[in-house]
């Protein structure tokens, strides 16, 4: 017994243009399609540069509303082409309040269900929270007609807690549109330290949680505007893993790629038969977990 699914992750370079990037975008998500994707995963902040390297307000005349522009000319393109699409979105919830969010449209065009990015970083290059206010939405599954998405963004991705509260809210996939990269100025070995942790980290949500994970990253050099630093590279490297870690398909730190493979959703099962770590879970012991220190 198998549910495949055939999914897709959008590795993507900015265009140099908001106009320019949604429209590649948009050809992006087509090919894809026309690839036989039935969900199309594209990463953090898609539609623009990565702005947070710099603590602007003019960057704030980037966000819109939910719905809005972006969330409905892409859900125009979920029905034409009957797919779903994990989107990303500098969200204008009102005036002075604002969030990156991640939107799920389903193949009938509407609006399945958001997340806000509920763990926002503050370091040098990634200045998220001068724009973003944290999630206030929790660790929710997004109901689909593909199933049940547990939607993360980038900085959540270090954080067991937040995959495992997806994974016990019935999640059957655990995805993560992503911007993260490396300053130029680090030497190869600490820039490969890096990547390795954060792909092993994300491999072990798959295998603690018994479930397919989709990592969508930027890739390219992206400079800073203020000058003050090398910029960042986005080191690339998406990659969809099954449920005991195992790499189903990786892109390279380069290029722009249509990462595409199929996963069975029923693996789940079968691997949680043989290691049943929910069942042996001790719940009855893990109060400390809420506390900032066991001091």
């Amino acid at each position: 017994m198998s549910e495949k699914l055939k999914v897709a992750a959008l590795q993507m370079i900015y265009a140099g243009s908001t106009d320019k990037q949604f429209e590649n975008l948009c050809d992006q998500i087509r090919q894809a399609a026309q690839q036989g994707a039935q969900l199309i995963c594209l990463q953090e902040l898609h539609n623009t540069e990565y702005f947070c390297q710099v603590e602007e307000s003019t960057n704030f005349d980037l966000a819109e509303t939910i719905p809005g522009p972006s969330s409905e000319a892409l859900g125009k393109l979920t029905k034409e082409l009957q797919v779903v699409i994990v989107a990303s979105l500098f969200e204008k919830r009102a005036t002075g309040l604002y969030h990156n969010t991640a939107v799920v449209l389903d193949i009938d065009g509407e609006i399945a269900g958001r997340y806000r990015k509920m763990h926002i970083p503050d370091d040098p290059g990634f200045y998220e929270k001068y724009y973003f206010t944290p999630g206030d939405l929790g660790f929710t599954p997004i109901q689909t007609s593909l199933g049940k998405l547990g939607v993360l963004v980038c900085w959540d991705q270090w954080y067991p807690e937040a995959a495992r509260l997806m994974a016990l809210s019935g999640a059957e996939i655990l995805i993560y549109p992503t911007a993260i990269g490396w300053d130029p100025r680090d030497d190869q070995a600490e820039q490969q330290r890096q990547q390795n942790a954060w792909q092993i980290v994300q491999q072990a949500h798959a295998v603690a949680n018994n479930l397919p994970v989709i990592v969508i990253n930027r890739a390219g050099l992206e400079a800073d505007p203020s000058k003050q630093s090398a910029g960042i590279q986005f080191w690339g490297h998406s990659f969809i893993a099954g449920p005991q870690g195992e790499i189903l398909a990786q892109a390279d730190d380069t290029s722009q790629s249509i990462l595409i493979s199929e996963i069975d959703l029923f693996r789940t099962e079968t691997v949680r038969r043989m290691w049943p770590y929910l069942r042996d879970r001790r719940i009855d012991e893990y109060f400390d977990i809420v506390r900032r220190f066991i001091d």
